[in-house]
């Protein structure tokens, strides 16, 4: 899946995967996609729960070895 952007978010703790996914939308575009990549299990609950709350959507969530790779895109 093509995205716009990327951020590392791996080895940070919650709440630190969800602001910096919060803080790099803001840069882009509506419809645009946002790749991050994190290794926190509490994202597990945090991304799709912080999609549901923004209104961004959240496209994909697939395992990548110790990471989880997410794809939203900006509403």
């Amino acid at each position: 899946m093509t995205h716009h952007a990327h951020l590392d978010a791996t080895g940070l703790l919650c709440p630190l995967p969800v602001l910096k996914t919060a803080k790099r939308l803001q840069a882009l575009a509506p419809g645009e996609v946002l790749r991050i990549e994190t290794d926190d299990p509490a994202a597990l609950i945090d991304m799709p729960h912080y999609c549901a709350e923004s209104g961004h959507l959240l496209l994909s969530q697939e395992e990548a070895g110790a990471a989880i790779v997410w794809m939203i895109q900006k509403k």
